[in-house]
């Protein structure tokens, strides 16, 4: 289970590695790793949520 703690500039979470979303996997969000545990700050910037839109990408061709 994840610990999490908000922030006034976002979240910071503490997780195991098979606890980490994709964008977490791929340093998309900053990520620290201390021994088993990875600390992840998600900026209130950036949602954590994934895209509502079915596969995730844009396309801008008509």
């Amino acid at each position: 289970m994840a610990l999490k703690i908000r922030l006034p500039g976002g979240t910071l979470k503490v997780k195991q590695h098979h606890e980490l979303r994709r964008r977490e996997q791929k340093r998309e969000v900053p990520v620290w790793q201390v021994g088993k545990y990875f600390v992840v700050w998600w900026p209130a910037t950036i949602s954590d949520r994934p895209s509502k839109r079915p596969g995730g990408e844009r396309n801008d061709f008509p």
